[in-house]
C-alpha cells in the first residue's frame, strides 16, 4: 500500500497543478524526499517524475537544485512551473550576465525554490562555492541514466557530479525514464547514493500503440502515417543528419509543416525549430537523436522512427515523448537490416574517444542486438519492452500494438523459407552478399549467377514464386534475428553461425513476417479518450490555448495539456466552481485563465 500523502503535499498539488491525487510511486518518492532520504526513481516518460522533486521543494520551502542536460528542456520546465505559480528559474549559457545576476539575487533572497542547472555549470568551483554559501536543501539529477556507460546515452560530464556528495550533506534524488538493473546499480554507485529508496515503476505505456514495419520507401511510408495525424504534433527520427534534411524536404514539398533538426545546425537554427514546434507553428520535426531530452511537449501524438534506433532504452525514451498527457499516441518503427550495420559502424567510431573503447563498444553493440531482435520478433510489443526491463505484462493481449491488434502475422512456412535461404548461403560458399544470394534462391537468370555456375545449385530457384522485395526483407530479418551474420565494410558478405545450423537442422524456430502494409486499427484507449468529447469545441480551445501562449511567450502545452482541453470539451463547465473540478486547472491557472475559458465555452454553445 502506498503511504498516505502528507496533507501539505495534496494542498500543493491541487493549488499548482489541479490534481486531487498522485500517480503510482509519486507519493513514495515525495515521502522519501520529505524524510531527507536519497532516492532513485525510474518512471517512464509521462509517469510524473517531475512532481516528485518539485512538490517537496515547495512543501519544505527550501532550494532544490535540479541537474538538467539541455537549455531547451530547462526553459520549458521553468515556463511550465511559472505558469502554475511555482517560483523557479534556470541558469545557463543562453542568458545574459544581468539575467544570471537576477536569478542569483532571487536565490539569495529566498524567492526561488527550484533552480535548474547543467552538470557542467554545477561542478564549476565558483558555482559550488556560491551554492555552499546560499544553502541547498537537496539535489535532483534528472536523466540520471546519462551517468552510466552501460546506458544508451552515456555523457561523461555526468560523472563529475560525484563531487557533490563530498561537499553537500543533503538528500540526493536521481530520476530517469529508462534504466535496466545494471544501469540502476551504476547510477547508485556513481552518485554515491546513501541507502537510497529505489522506486521502479511499470515500464508499460498502455496509451501508446506500437507498430513495427519493414521499411520500403521511407518518405512514402512516413507521409502515409502522418495523414492519420494531420495538424497534430509528430516527431520523425532518422539516424543521420543528411537523412533528416532529405526527409524534411520531401514532407514540406508535399504540404506538411515540417522542419529538420540535428546537431549540425547552428544554435540559432535549432532554437528556431524547437520554438516553432513548441508554439505549434510547425507540426512535424524530422530529427536525429539530438532532438531528444529537450522535448517537454505533452501532446505529441505520433513518433515515427524512419530507421531502427540503437537500443531498446533509446526506443523507450524516444517513443516516450508521445502521449505524455496520458492520451493515446502512435509509435511506428520502420526498419531494415541495413540499420544495424549503420549503427554498428557509428558505435565503433564514437567509442574511439572513450577511456576503454573495447568495453564501451561491446556494451553498446549488445544493446543494439537487443533492438534488432525486438524488430523481428512477432510477439506483443508492450510485453517485449517491459520484459527487457525485467518486468512482465499481466495480460495476454495488450490491445495496443500491431501484433495484438491482428495487423501483422508470421508466415506459416517461416522455418522452411529460412532453411532455404541459409542453405543457399552455404551453397555459394559464404562468400557473397545479399544481392547474389537473393538472385540465386529466386532463380534469377543473371550473368553473375551463370558465371559462377550457381544456376546448377540445388538451392537455385527455391523461392522463385516470391517477390524479390519480400525475399530481401526475409534475409535482413534473419540477420536481425541473429541467425545469419553479415560482415561490415564496403562489400559485406553473408556467413552462417551456430544458430544458422540449428535452424537448418530444425532445432531452432524462426519467425518471418511478410512485408505487407495492413490496415491499422484503433486501440481501445484511442476510442475511449474521445468518448463524449465535442471535437469542434476541442479545436476552439486549442486556438484559445495557442493565443494565450503567444501572448505570454511560452509554449502552448504549458498553458494546458490536451487531456485538460478534452475534459473541458467533454463536460463544458459553466462556472469557475465547475472549472476547478477539471483535472489540470489549479488555483493559479483558474485565476489566470478562468474567464477566457468560460467565454470560449459560452461562445461554442
Amino acid at each position: 500500500m502506498p503511504p498516505s500523502p502528507d496533507p501539505r503535499v495534496l494542498d500543493v498539488v491541487k493549488k499548482h497543478w489541479g490534481f486531487d491525487e498522485l500517480r503510482p510511486l509519486q507519493a513514495e518518492a515525495i515521502e522519501a524526499a520529505l524524510a531527507e532520504r536519497d532516492s532513485l526513481l525510474v518512471l517512464p516518460t509521462g509517469g510524473g517524475k517531475s512532481l516528485t522533486y518539485q512538490v517537496p521543494a515547495l512543501v519544505r520551502q527550501r532550494l532544490s537544485v535540479v541537474v538538467s542536460p539541455l537549455i531547451s528542456l530547462m526553459k520549458d520546465q521553468v515556463d511550465g512551473l511559472r505558469q502554475s505559480g511555482v517560483p523557479a528559474a534556470a541558469v545557463h549559457s543562453g542568458q545574459s550576465g544581468p539575467e544570471r545576476r537576477d536569478v542569483a539575487e532571487d536565490v539569495e533572497r529566498g524567492l526561488l525554490h527550484l533552480l535548474f542547472v547543467s552538470p557542467e555549470r554545477l561542478v564549476q568551483p565558483r558555482f559550488l562555492e556560491w551554492l555552499e554559501r546560499v544553502g541547498v536543501g537537496s539535489f535532483t539529477i534528472d536523466e540520471a541514466h546519462c551517468i552510466s556507460q552501460w546506458g544508451h546515452d552515456f555523457r561523461p560530464e555526468y560523472r563529475m557530479l560525484a563531487v557533490l556528495r563530498d561537499r553537500f550533506d543533503v538528500p540526493f534524488h536521481a530520476c530517469t525514464a529508462t534504466a535496466t538493473p545494471r544501469v540502476r546499480d551504476d547510477i547508485i554507485s556513481q552518485l554515491h547514493l546513501r541507502d537510497p529508496e529505489v522506486l521502479v515503476g511499470s515500464f508499460d505505456r498502455p496509451n501508446l500503440v506500437y507498430r513495427v514495419q519493414p521499411r520500403d520507401g521511407a518518405a512514402a511510408q512516413v507521409r502515409e502515417i502522418l495523414k492519420r495525424h494531420e495538424n497534430e504534433a509528430s516527431i520523425v527520427y532518422c539516424i543521420t543528419r543528411k537523412e533528416t534534411e532529405e526527409l524534411a524536404a520531401a514532407l514540406v514539398s508535399s504540404g506538411v509543416k515540417a522542419a529538420a533538426y540535428h546537431a549540425g545546425l547552428s544554435s540559432e537554427e535549432r532554437h528556431e525549430v524547437h520554438d516553432a514546434f513548441s508554439a505549434e507553428t510547425i507540426d512535424v520535426v524530422v530529427a536525429t537523436v539530438a532532438f531528444g531530452m529537450g522535448i517537454d511537449r505533452s501532446n505529441v501524438r505520433c513518433i515515427i522512427h524512419a530507421a531502427m534506433p540503437k537500443s531498446i532504452e533509446a526506443y523507450q525514451q524516444e517513443t516516450g515523448r508521445a502521449g505524455r498527457d496520458g492520451l493515446e499516441a502512435e509509435c511506428i518503427l520502420l526498419h531494415s537490416g541495413q540499420d544495424g550495420l549503420k549503427w554498428d559502424r557509428l558505435i565503433r567510431m564514437s567509442a574511439q574517444d572513450a577511456e576503454d573503447p573495447e568495453d564501451v563498444t561491446n556494451a553498446q553493440v549488445e544493446l543494439l542486438r537487443h533492438m534488432q531482435r525486438f524488430c523481428v520478433n512477432l510477439t506483443c510489443r508492450h510485453a517485449a519492452l517491459v520484459r527487457y526491463f525485467g518486468q512482465s505484462l499481466e495480460k495476454d493481449n495488450c490491445g495496443a500494438c500491431d501484433v495484438c491488434l491482428g495487423e501483422v502475422e508470421g508466415i506459416d512456412d517461416s522455418l522452411v523459407i529460412a532453411q532455404k535461404i541459409l542453405s543457399c548461403v552455404y551453397r555459394v560458399g559464404q562468400r557473397f552478399g545479399i544481392g547474389l544470394v537473393v538472385d540465386v534462391v529466386r532463380g534469377s537468370d543473371s550473368e553473375n549467377v551463370r558465371r559462377n555456375g550457381f544456376d546448377e545449385l540445388s538451392t537455385f530457384g527455391l523461392l522463385s514464386e516470391h517477390p524479390k522485395p519480400h525475399v530481401i526483407s526475409w534475409v535482413y530479418q534473419l540477420v536481425d534475428a541473429g541467425v545469419l551474420e553479415r560482415t561490415s565494410g564496403d562489400r559485406p558478405t553473408l556467413h552462417l553461425n551456430e544458430r544458422s545450423f540449428e535452424v537448418m537442422r530444425g532445432e531452432r524456430d524462426v519467425q518471418l513476417a511478410a512485408p505487407k502494409r495492413r490496415r491499422t486499427r484503433r486501440s481501445k484507449a484511442d476510442v475511449a479518450s474521445w468518448e463524449g468529447v465535442d471535437q469542434d469545441v476541442f479545436e476552439m480551445l486549442r486556438t484559445m490555448r495557442r493565443e494565450l501562449a503567444q501572448d505570454r511567450g511560452v509554449p502552448a502545452f504549458v498553458i494546458f495539456n490536451d487531456a485538460t482541453l478534452r475534459e473541458l470539451a467533454r463536460y463544458k463547465p459553466r462556472s469557475r466552481e465547475e472549472l476547478s473540478g477539471i483535472r489540470g486547472i489549479g488555483a493559479h491557472k483558474l485565476d489566470q485563465f478562468g474567464d477566457v475559458i468560460l467565454e470560449t465555452l459560452e461562445s461554442a454553445l
